[in-house]
């Protein structure tokens, strides 16, 4: 089907076919925009060739350290330079880059090492204690750790690793990058909080990060010369595939370490910066910022919305402060964003909540998504009428190639042919999807997944503790934190600050309870916990701390 009835000489060579890759677009860059700056931390101001050439340092370097093609190199690593050039050098010599939540608890990072294989880690002064610590646990497995000192932010070495720029000396800075010979070779592994305790690792592939760079591109309306700011974490989705896609259009990557309103609005006014993406918690931030932390700029900057639902009321107050909100959804397994809610020009006379409401919609495929539908509990699509319920499905390209040593779970996310997102939604008339809830409980806390499974557990291990659940209660900064309903063992006490104290010790901060709510736990028959009651407990308690 679909071929010529001759096709003898028409085969795929070096021609006519290259697999589709990011790094080809760095590639492309240092050779079309040598010159133009490329990126930006503190005084570091590289220009692409100077890029290029530390990423092919870096490559040379790793392979010098031992690292093979396939091998797993991770970072622990905030939103500065060598992250990003790491998203290039690593897997410029073949190696498959783990970028891991610099967030994350001890035995959860000890867990991610273990189970990616990772043969050597990148890792900011600032958590060299974790990375030591996890990766002491893991015995004569454990990776080689290069100290990544960020002095632009007033850290020195501790001069008990490799140092970062030690390693860049023994590379070579003309060394030719092994460029994947299939598009289906592994790029990256980035592991979810998911909704059970331990997470699971995505796995992308060059080519879906090649057309999540396109499509993000596309749906931001980007042209050339962009001025991107890295709010989103470098280890959430690889940015969301962001830094790997501003070399495409010559554009420039200003690194941004600590997410401050001072810190965004100083880059704006200084390097005037076009585009960043962040969680509804960023916007609120700015929203928010003091006075003197604000700075005058006479440009529009271009967001991406993400990581959970944003208030039609933070979209009404950013939109006056200078800033064009797009909202995009997603999840580690599509790249990142997946959906964008396009602005339809008959929209663009409404005002206030209409136009807030409008913005708010989750929305439709990006343009190199295949399809992102709404499927009934039977796997077909609902009717588009604001009504029906069901689970956002997606499939193509944009789809990660799978869970890493974990086919059952593959195989139950990608069933009947669609990846089954575990998001709660409807679709308006005109398609245009809209989430209402997350199925098996997620909380997303300033744009982190948190497993109320997983804080429960540990909750459950409290000496005075007989039955716990833990649910999302609304909340003005993060837009959604953990609140825990506990039932305690007769005789036995416990206070608030007890409990949240107890879980702070064993749980990464964000995913700590910020308030513990004694009583009887509501059950069926069969025992399971109402969570939807108590959901709506934890909203009235906040309307009421409102009302007062």
């Amino acid at each position: 089907m679909g071929w010529l009835a001759d096709e003898r000489g028409l085969e795929k060579c070096a021609a006519n076919h290259a697999p589709l890759t990011p790094l080809s677009h760095l590639r492309r860059a240092a050779d079309v925009h040598a010159e133009r700056t490329a990126l930006v931390h503190g005084s570091i101001r590289l220009t692409y060739g100077e890029y290029h050439a530390r990423v092919s340092r870096l490559a040379s370097a790793l392979a010098g350290m031992g690292i093979q093609p396939g091998d797993v190199v991770a970072t622990i690593l905030p939103n500065i330079a060598a992250h990003a050039e790491a998203h290039f050098g690593v897997p410029a010599c073949g190696a498959i880059l783990n970028a891991i939540n610099t967030r994350l608890d001890l035995d959860t990072v000890s867990y991610i090492l273990e189970h990616g294989g990772a043969k050597l880690v990148l890792c900011d002064t600032a958590f060299l204690k974790l990375a030591s610590e996890a990766a002491a646990r893991l015995g004569a497995r454990a990776p080689v750790i290069v100290e990544v000192c960020d002095r632009e932010s007033g850290f020195t070495p501790s001069g008990d690793f490799l140092e970062y720029e030690e390693l860049m000396a023994r590379g070579n800075p003309w060394a030719a990058w092994v460029m994947p010979e299939d598009e289906w070779e592994s790029l990256a592994l980035n592991y979810t909080s998911g909704t059970t305790g331990r997470p699971k690792g995505v796995v992308y592939h060059h080519r879906g990060a090649y057309l999540a760079t396109c499509g993000n591109a596309i749906a931001w309306r980007m042209q050339l010369f962009p001025v991107y700011l890295t709010i989103v974490p470098l280890f959430h989705c690889n940015g969301w595939c962001h830094t790997w896609m501003v070399p495409m259009l010559g554009g420039t990557v200003v690194c941004c370490r600590d997410i401050t309103a001072k810190a965004i609005y100083a880059a704006i006014a200084d390097e005037r910066v076009t585009h960043f993406g962040g969680a509804p918690i960023v916007l609120n931030t700015l929203i928010n910022a003091a006075p003197e932390d604000r700075r005058h700029f006479d440009h529009v900057v271009e967001v991406f919305t993400a990581g959970a639902p944003p208030p039609a009321a933070t979209l009404a107050a950013i939109e006056p402060l200078g800033f064009n909100v797009t909202q995009v959804y997603g999840l580690t397994e599509v790249y990142g964003p997946a959906t964008e809610c396009i602005w339809k020009p008959e929209w663009e006379g409404t005002t206030g909540d209409e136009r807030a409401a409008l913005k708010a919609r989750t929305g439709v495929a990006m343009a190199t998504l295949e399809g992102a539908e709404v499927h009934d509990t039977h796997g077909q699509p609902i009717p588009r009428d604001t009504v029906h319920l069901g689970e956002i499905a997606m499939r193509g390209n944009m789809v990660m190639k799978g869970y890493y040593r974990n086919p059952e779970a593959t195989a139950e996310a990608f069933r009947d042919g669609w990846f089954r997102s575990g998001d709660i939604a409807f679709q308006h008339e005109d398609g245009y999807i809209k989430i209402t809830d997350r199925a098996k409980d997620i909380i997303i806390s300033g744009g982190e997944n948190v497993s109320s499974v997983e804080v429960e557990g540990v909750i459950a291990h409290h000496p005075a503790v007989s039955l716990c659940a833990v649910v999302a209660k609304p909340d003005e900064r993060w837009g959604e934190v953990p609140c825990a309903f506990v039932e305690l063992k007769r005789g036995r006490e416990a206070t608030e600050d007890e409990i949240i104290a107890f879980a702070r010790e064993r749980l990464a901060g964000f995913k700590t309870p910020k308030q513990v709510i004694f009583c009887e736990l509501p059950k069926t028959s069969t025992g399971k916990i109402q969570k939807f009651e108590l959901r709506a407990v934890a909203k009235l308690a906040v309307e009421t701390e409102e009302a007062r």
